[in-house]
């Protein structure tokens, strides 16, 4: 018989494998046992992908916070950056609907404040001289090279 640890280990290492051996044990009868696997396969999905998610946002804030900041350095790859960031947390709420704007503005300031690290990073610790980004700015705004700018 798994613990709730056992579970929650097999969950955090291998998807699939859970999902297995809660076949295996719904097979067998043994359905409490199964519900718990279940459970914890559950959770660590959801973990995956709110991770995700994160992930993203970062990535999309640092390079708005790069293109407001650098406005000389702009180039194509921050702007398919963006896009690419926006169409994959869209993939992601796709799949999984809770992750929506609620969501994402809960872990607004914190995923902020990691992005101008990393940001300030990038830029060679420029000093980001942002305090604050507006939803607008991340997922509306368009961000695309004038004819004037050169594209490296």
């Amino acid at each position: 018989m798994l613990t709730k640890q056992d579970w929650d280990w097999l969950a955090v290492c291998s998807h699939y494998q859970t999902a297995v051996t809660v076949q295996t044990l719904l097979k067998e009868g043994k359905s409490m046992e199964a519900t718990e696997g279940l459970e914890s396969l559950i959770e660590a999905m959801g973990r995956n992908d709110r991770r995700a998610l994160k992930s993203q946002l970062i990535r999309l804030m640092v390079h708005v916070i790069k293109w407001k900041c650098q406005p000389q350095k702009r180039c194509s790859s921050w702007a398919i950056s963006i896009l690419s960031a926006r169409r994959e947390i869209d993939d992601i709420q796709e799949e999984v609907p809770s992750l929506n704007r609620d969501f994402i503005e809960s872990i607004w300031d914190k995923c902020f404040q990691a992005a101008v690290q990393e940001a300030e990073t990038e830029m060679r610790k420029v000093k980001c001289f942002l305090t604050s980004i507006s939803w607008f700015e991340v997922f509306e705004e368009e961000y695309i090279l004038s004819d004037e700018q050169d594209d490296f």
